[in-house]
């Protein structure tokens, strides 16, 4: 994160949704994994672009790449401004053992949103 991107918060919860980038003549939405979304030349539209956008991209599928190359499933357990929190997929069983990692912010390339298999 960038000192001079402003944060945004839902009005109903205060949760952060994301970032809002002063461009002088435009705005920029930066979403919680720091991915550069939207740009215009209304400040509400920006706004309104983070709470279309809301939190659900979070709890989709990830994968991660491993130090051996492999990628592997992946859910996001946490963000902020300085790291991204995965662990490995448990695929909701309750007594599966999974890894936990701290991956730096904004999201590196080691991690993706899960390739879909024709």
């Amino acid at each position: 994160m960038v000192s001079t991107w402003i944060g945004y918060r839902r009005d109903s919860d205060g949760e952060r949704l994301g970032w809002i980038i002063d461009n002088n003549e435009s705005y920029t939405v930066v979403d919680l994994l720091g991915h550069q979304r939207f740009t215009t030349d209304d400040w509400l539209k920006a706004e309104q672009y983070l709470e279309d956008l809301g939190l659900m991209y979070l709890s989709e599928q990830y994968e991660m790449r491993t130090a051996s190359h492999e990628w592997i499933p992946v859910r996001i357990t946490g963000v902020s401004s300085k790291e991204i929190q995965v662990k490995t997929e448990d695929f909701g069983a309750i007594d599966s053992p999974t890894t936990t990692y701290s991956l730096h912010f904004p999201m590196p390339e080691q991690l993706r949103q899960k390739q879909q298999t024709a």
